[in-house]
C-alpha cells in the first residue's frame, strides 16, 4: 500500500488546480450503504485493498461505530484519483443516517458543492432520505444518484427483470419529485437525474459491482447481463463487467461541479456581504491569491494538538502562519498547522488553497459555523440545524474528583456536535445534557466512558419542553429592588411569520447590525415601529425597545437585555425555556445616580415583569413531537394503530404494498422514550422496524399541563405549586 504521507503530499498539489476538484458528501437514510460505498472509492485511490471494500467500513474508525455498525459522525478524507489522464481531487465526507445524527449532515453540506445519494430500492425513499437530500439543496449542493443493494430485488423480492427495472424507474421519478420540490427555482429542471446521462448508477456496494450509462458504454454490457450474473450469484463477473468504484468517480467527477462552478452561485446565497466587494470577488471565482476566507463546519479535539477547526476554504491559500480572524473575536489568531483528512488520519501539509476541505491547528474558542478570515468580513449564513433537542439526561461524575474532567469532556463534545445542549442545575448540581434523542444520549454517555475515561451515573431519559403564550398583556411594570427605576413592558406573542424567519435562518439568534431585518419583519407581519426597534433575538423570542427619548435607557440596555435573555432561558411556569413571546419595552424612569442601576437592580426588573406578564397572559406548555414511520407484516396493522393510539399518537398516512404495510403517525416524545421499543417488539413479534424523525412543538393537551408542570418543577427542586403573577409584581 502507498504510504499516506506520499499520498497526503501527491494530494496538496492537486489540490490548486480548482477544476480538477470535487468536493462531495455521501448522504443516505440509515444502513442503506453510505460507508460501504465510500470504501469503493478508498480501494481505488489505493487507501484500502479491494478485496476488503465494503467489509471494511474504513470511515467508521471510531471504537463506537465499529461497534454498532454505524455511522455516528461525519468522516472526512481527501482521495487522489486518475481519469481519462487527468488527475482529480475528491475530498469526500461520509455522514451518518440516523436521525440522532442529523446535525452532521447539516453541517457537512456547508462544505461540499455536491452530493451522491444512496437509497436501498427495497425500502425506498424513508423520513432521512428525504430530510439529507432537502438539506443538501438548501445549501445549493448538486445531488448524482447511487440505487444501493439492487440485488435485494432479484433475491429476496425475486421480481423479474421487467419488475425490478419499473422499480428502479419508479424509484428515480420519486427522487426527482424531490429535487423538483426542494431544490432552487433556476436549478430545479437542471439538476433532475437521469439514467441516460450517466448522473444516477445502481449497483451493490458490498459486492463491488455498479451499472450507469457510462459503464454500459465502455463495458458494452447490459442490464440484462447484470440481472443474468446476479441471478446465478457470480460476483466475479459482476465486478468485472461493471465496476463499482469506475461507476462512482465517472458519475462524480462528470455530473458534480468543480468549486469554481459552483461557489459562483452558492456565495450569494452563504454570503451576504457585498459582492462587488475584494473578498466577494475572491470567493465566487475561488481565488487561491486572495485573502482566506473560510467556514467552520466542524471541530473535533486532539490529545495531542487540543482543538482542531475544519474548514472549507472559499478563497486564499491556507498555511502556517496565516492570521485569521474567527466570527465574534477581536483579535486575529495564527494557523500554527494545516492538514488534510485521510479518514482516521489527520496529515500536516505545506498549504491548502480555494475550493478545499482543510484541518486548521492553532484557533481557539473555535465554533461550528464560524467564519475564520484573514479580512474579519462579513459573517456567513448561520449554519441552520433542523431539529432541536427534545430528550435530557441527568450526567454527574461517579468521583467528585472527576467534575473538573467531566465539565470539560461534555465541553469538548458540544463543541463538536452543536445538537448537544449542556446546563448546569445550579440547585443539584447535575449536568443537564439534551440531545436528538435516546441513541443520541447513549452515544454521549458511551464516549464520555471510553474516550473520556470518566465514569458517570445517569438519569432516565427526561423530555424537554418549552413554554410559551398566546396572547399578550400591556403595560407590565418592573421595578428594581431599591425602587429608583421602574420599566414598563408589553409581553406579547411574536408573530408567526417572524418565528418562520428565524427558523429560516433568515434572522440570526443575538443582536442585529443597526436596521437589517426591519423590511423583513415588516413583510412578516410585525408593526414598523416595533421592527424598527428590535434590540435580541434569543430562542424563537424578541426584545424590542419602542420609547421615545428616556433618558439613561441606552446606558443600562445591556443589562435589560441580560434580564430578557435569562428569562427566555428559564421561563416562569416550569423552568424551561420560552420560544414565541415579544417583550416591547414601552416607557422606562431610570435613576441618574449609575451606583443606583447596576446589574443587581436592573435584570430584576426586566426578568420579573417578563414572568408576571407572561402568567398574566396564561403560558402554554409545547411538548416535543416525532413522525414515526413503522414498517410491520400486514396482519399487525390494527394492533398497532390502537397501540400508537394508545400513546396519543395522530395516525397521518397508511400505505399497503404485498404483504408489507407503512404507517406514519405523529407521536409525542414523552410517550415514546420508556418502554416504546419492548412493547412495539413485543406487539408484532420483533418484525416492525421504525424510524422518528423530529417533527418540531405542539401544544400539550390542556388536561395533561398541570400534572406536567408540577412533576417538572419537583424534579427541578422548585415548589410543585406553579407561581402566579402576584409573585412578581411586588
Amino acid at each position: 500500500m502507498v504510504r499516506k504521507e506520499f499520498v497526503a503530499e501527491e494530494v496538496a498539489k492537486i489540490m490548486r488546480d480548482t477544476k480538477h476538484i470535487r468536493n462531495v458528501a455521501i448522504i443516505a437514510h440509515v444502513h442503506h450503504g453510505k460507508t460501504t460505498l465510500t470504501d469503493s472509492l478508498l480501494a481505488r485511490a489505493g487507501i484500502i485493498s479491494k478485496t476488503v471494500a465494503g467489509e471494511a467500513l474504513y470511515t467508521n474508525y471510531e471504537a463506537i461505530e465499529k461497534e454498532r455498525r454505524m455511522t455516528i459522525k461525519s468522516a472526512n478524507i481527501s482521495l487522489g484519483f486518475n481519469y481519462k489522464d487527468n488527475d482529480y481531487i475528491i475530498n469526500l465526507i461520509d455522514t451518518p443516517g440516523h436521525v440522532d445524527f442529523g446535525g452532521h449532515v447539516t453541517r457537512s453540506m456547508r462544505a461540499v458543492d455536491g452530493v451522491i445519494l444512496v437509497v436501498d430500492p427495497v425500502e425506498g425513499i424513508m423520513p432521512q432520505t428525504e430530510t439529507v437530500l432537502r438539506q443538501a439543496l438548501q445549501e445549493r449542493a448538486k445531488p448524482i444518484l447511487f440505487i444501493n443493494k439492487v440485488d435485494r430485488l432479484l433475491n429476496e423480492l425475486r421480481l423479474t427483470q421487467e419488475q425490478t427495472f419499473e422499480r428502479l424507474l419508479k424509484l428515480i421519478n420519486d427522487v426527482n419529485v424531490l429535487i423538483k420540490r426542494y431544490a432552487p427555482p433556476e436549478f430545479a429542471d437542471k439538476w433532475i437525474l437521469k439514467v441516460e446521462n450517466g448522473s444516477v448508477a445502481m449497483g451493490s456496494a458490498y459486492k463491488r459491482w455498479a451499472i450507469s450509462s457510462l459503464i454500459m458504454e465502455k463495458y458494452k454490457v447490459t442490464f440484462k447481463d447484470i440481472f443474468k450474473y446476479t441471478a446465478e450469484g457470480d460476483e466475479t463477473k459482476l465486478q468485472e463487467i461493471a465496476p463499482i468504484d469506475e461507476a462512482t468517480l465517472s458519475m462524480i467527477v462528470e455530473h458534480l461541479p468543480d468549486p469554481s462552478e459552483a461557489q459562483a452561485y452558492r456565495i450569494p446565497h452563504l454570503w451576504h456581504g457585498d459582492l462587488t466587494s475584494y473578498d466577494g470577488k475572491s470567493m465566487t471565482s475561488v481565488n487561491p491569491d486572495a485573502k482566506v476566507n473560510a467556514i467552520i463546519f466542524g471541530v473535533s479535539y486532539d490529545q495531542h494538538s487540543g482543538e482542531i477547526a475544519i474548514g472549507r476554504i472559499f478563497s486564499g491559500t491556507a498555511k502556517k502562519g496565516t492570521e485569521v480572524f474567527v466570527t465574534g473575536t477581536p483579535t486575529p489568531q495564527r494557523i500554527q498547522q494545516v492538514s488534510l483528512y485521510m479518514g482516521p488520519d489527520r496529515v500536516p501539509v505545506d498549504s491548502i488553497s480555494a475550493g478545499n476541505i482543510a484541518a486548521f491547528v492553532g484557533l481557539k474558542n473555535v465554533s461550528i459555523g464560524d467564519t475564520a478570515s484573514e479580512g474579519n468580513i462579513e459573517p456567513f449564513e448561520q449554519i441552520k440545524h433542523y431539529s432541536q433537542p427534545v430528550v435530557t439526561k441527568a450526567i454527574e461524575a461517579k468521583d467528585t474528583r472527576d467534575l473538573m474532567k467531566l465539565i470539560e469532556s461534555l465541553r469538548e463534545l458540544s463543541k463538536s456536535d452543536q445538537t448537544i445542549v449542556v446546563e448546569l442545575n445550579q440547585e443539584t448540581g447535575e449536568h443537564l445534557v439534551s440531545g436528538m434523542g435516546e441513541l443520541h444520549l447513549e452515544v454521549i454517555e458511551q464516549k464520555i466512558r471510553d474516550e473520556f475515561k470518566i465514569p458517570i451515573i445517569t438519569s432516565e431519559p427526561i423530555v424537554v419542553y418549552r413554554e410559551t403564550i398566546e396572547k399578550g398583556v400591556k403595560d407590565v411594570e418592573g421595578k428594581t429592588p431599591n425602587r429608583h427605576s421602574r420599566f414598563y413592558i408589553n409581553v406579547e406573542p411574536l408573530e408567526q411569520g417572524v418565528i418562520d424567519l428565524i427558523e429560516s435562518g433568515t434572522i440570526r439568534s443575538g443582536k442585529p447590525k443597526g436596521k437589517q431585518y426591519l423590511e423583513d419583519l415588516v413583510k412578516a407581519g410585525m408593526p414598523r415601529e416595533e421592527a424598527r426597534g428590535l434590540i435580541d433575538v434569543i430562542n424563537n423570542s424578541m426584545l424590542i425597545d419602542i420609547t421615545h427619548g428616556v433618558q439613561y435607557l441606552d446606558e443600562v440596555m445591556e443589562l435589560l437585555v441580560e434580564g430578557f435573555e435569562e428569562a427566555m432561558k428559564d421561563g416562569p411556569l416550569a423552568r424551561e425555556r420560552c420560544t414565541g413571546v415579544k417583550i416591547s419595552i414601552t416607557d422606562a424612569t431610570i435613576h441618574e445616580d449609575p451606583v443606583h442601576r447596576g446589574p443587581a437592580q436592573i435584570i430584576p426588573a426586566m426578568r420579573r415583569p417578563i414572568y408576571a406578564g407572561m402568567l398574566a397572559a396564561g403560558v402554554s406548555l409545547l411538548e416535543p413531537k416525532q413522525k414515526f414511520t413503522v414498517n410491520i407484516p400486514q396482519e399487525y396493522i390494527s394492533d398497532v394503530i390502537t397501540f400508537l393510539q394508545g400513546k396519543r399518537g395522530q395516525i397521518m398516512d397508511i400505505q399497503q404494498e404485498a404483504e408489507q404495510a407503512t404507517i406514519v403517525a405523529k407521536m409525542p416524545v414523552s410517550e415514546v422514550i420508556k418502554g416504546f421499543s419492548n412493547e412495539m417488539r413485543g406487539l408484532t413479534q420483533g418484525k416492525a422496524i421504525w424510524y422518528p424523525e423530529y417533527f418540531g412543538y405542539e401544544k400539550l393537551p390542556k388536561e395533561l399541563q398541570d400534572k406536567v408542570v408540577r412533576e417538572i418543577r419537583k424534579r427541578k427542586g422548585q415548589p410543585e405549586e406553579p407561581p402566579k403573577p402576584e409573585q412578581f409584581m411586588d
